[in-house]
């Protein structure tokens, strides 16, 4: 994983090689026989898992089945929440037993997104096991919560984040980072 010792601007291009890239890393890492399938977590990481799942089909011929998890109700953060949170659905048209899930998101930062995905997740069944996928990896975790793929490794300086911009969303493809 290529690390950045500071801010790292991704453009669509670069964002495109890295998925490819993760979509090979995720074809070498299972066996035919596996049952895999992508969760993306609201709202980010659904775009970027179906992409996944688009080129994992070309390079494998298999289909890779795509579901979307709403975490909203399971963040610990969520009593602390200005006006009332905006639920989005669940959508996981497939069982979970005996596969393995690939949890896909776009930042991973201090680890309680993947903590209430986890949660989330294991109300929805009990999967083989778990895999996490993240575009961008960033210092400051606060949970021990690591990724078995990331598209980029970031250090970022206090008082700054990575945002990541996806054309199904933002209309526009990129990663930056920006001042809050």
């Amino acid at each position: 994983m290529p690390a950045s010792p500071g801010p790292c601007p991704m453009d669509p291009g670069q964002m495109g090689s890295v998925l490819q890239r993760l979509a090979g890393e995720l074809a070498a890492r299972f066996q035919p026989e596996e049952e895999v399938v992508l969760l993306g977590i609201r709202s980010r990481g659904l775009p970027l898992a179906e992409r996944l799942a688009a080129r994992l089909r070309a390079a494998t011929g298999a289909p890779v089945p795509v579901g979307a998890l709403d975490i909203t109700l399971y963040r610990d953060d969520l009593t602390e929440m200005v006006g009332s949170p905006i639920v989005r659905p669940t959508e996981i048209p497939f069982t979970l037993k005996d596969r393995t899930v690939v949890l896909v998101d776009d930042v991973l930062y201090t680890g309680r997104t993947v903590r209430a995905a986890l949660d989330a997740l294991l109300d929805h069944g009990r999967p083989r096991r778990v895999l996490l996928l993240v575009l961008a990896d960033r210092d400051g975790r606060e949970l021990p919560i690591q990724a078995d793929f990331a598209g980029i490794q970031v250090q970022v300086p206090r008082g700054h984040r990575v945002s990541v911009r996806v054309k199904e969303i933002d209309g526009m493809d990129g990663v930056t980072v920006e001042a809050c």
